[in-house]
């Protein structure tokens, strides 16, 4: 069983004399530095000049200084850049800002575990990583609970890395909900799998295939739509709200029996060694090469043949009208 801790196991004076610098205020960067700001924490917001960021921090009440200056002053340096830049700012900004005793915080595991980020030995190395989108995280804790986070410490060299892993996931209002113990491995693993073969690759390719079926058929796209991709929402609501036994006794008997007979049909044996490999290409680095590489070499262009390809697929030109109509107000 893994450990976990919630509210009341945590004591958050014990990093309430701490400063804590939050390097982005993207979305999680922006609902993470609130929510510390607002459960009383000495916050600052760390950020390059010329980003566009620094008036909405400013506006929205924080400190804001330059990057460098940030990681002086700060006692906890949480780093919220995204991934792909997290060695580049490491080494030009943070790391010479970097003394004895402070800790080098992240929500993602991954600049550490595959060595984009050496840490000297004379820090703490800590994560806190909400199991949700930043606007959860803000929404969550602005109606008095909470994201659950799941966290770990790397390297303890004060001797309070915990304390302040869990004094910063108070902060944030995840212990509320819950937080639970792991590794700086198995969180990168786990993440990036989940990413790629379920929450984002897995499930949008299904839906895909499960569209290109029907209007193959001769079934009208409009139709083809509503069945294989509105209507999943209200499935996966289910399921994380009641399980997966939950969600199949809330169905019509005939979803139930149809879904609990040919979903193993479709997801079959095959596809799971398929999730196998995938799995595989993770552990054994070959995907964290072969993005750097590609990333490397095109940047943000790594992205674009592949999203030329969905936005050119038939699912995304009828989901645009479809989605004019049901929130026609809306923009994309």
């Amino acid at each position: 069983m893994a450990k976990s801790w919630k509210d009341a196991d945590v004591n958050l004076d014990l990093i309430k004399n701490q400063t804590i610098a939050v390097l982005g205020y993207g979305i999680q960067g922006h609902a993470q530095a609130n929510n510390l700001k607002d459960s009383g924490l000495n916050v600052i917001v760390g950020l390059q000049e010329s980003g566009v960021s620094w008036k909405k921090a400013q506006q929205d009440g924080h400190q804001v200084m330059t990057i460098p200056d940030a990681c002086k002053k700060a006692d906890i340096i949480h780093v919220l850049i995204p991934d792909m830049v997290q060695a580049k700012v490491y080494k030009e900004l943070i790391g010479p800002n970097l003394t004895a005793g402070k800790a080098l915080s992240f929500s993602h595991a991954a600049a550490i575990h595959w060595g984009w980020i050496q840490a000297p030995k004379d820090v703490d190395v800590i994560m806190i990583a909400p199991k949700g989108p930043g606007s959860k995280v803000r929404e969550t804790y602005q109606q008095g609970f909470g994201t659950p986070s799941i966290v770990a410490v790397y390297q303890d060299y004060t001797k309070k890395a915990w304390e302040r892993t869990l004094g910063i996931a108070k902060g944030l209002g995840s212990t509320r909900a819950g937080v639970i113990e792991t590794t700086f491995k198995e969180e990168v693993e786990t993440d990036w799998f989940g990413e790629q073969v379920d929450l984002c690759g897995g499930s949008a390719s299904m839906v895909m295939n499960a569209f290109e079926t029907l209007v193959e058929a001769g079934y009208q796209p409009e139709i083809a739509y509503f069945e294989v991709l509105h209507e999943l929402k209200l499935i996966v609501d289910m399921i994380q709200r009641y399980g997966i036994a939950g969600m199949y006794r809330r169905v019509s008997e005939t979803a139930r029996y149809g879904g609990l007979t040919r979903g193993p049909m479709v997801m079959d044996k095959e596809v799971k060694e398929k999730m196998k490999k995938a799995l595989k290409m993770i552990q054994d680095g070959t995907f964290n090469q072969e993005w750097i590489s590609d990333y490397q070499k095109n940047g943000k262009n790594s992205f674009d043949r592949f999203m030329q390809e969905i936005d050119a697929h038939q699912i995304e030109k009828v989901g645009k009208d479809m989605r004019k109509m049901m929130w026609p107000n809306s923009t994309e």
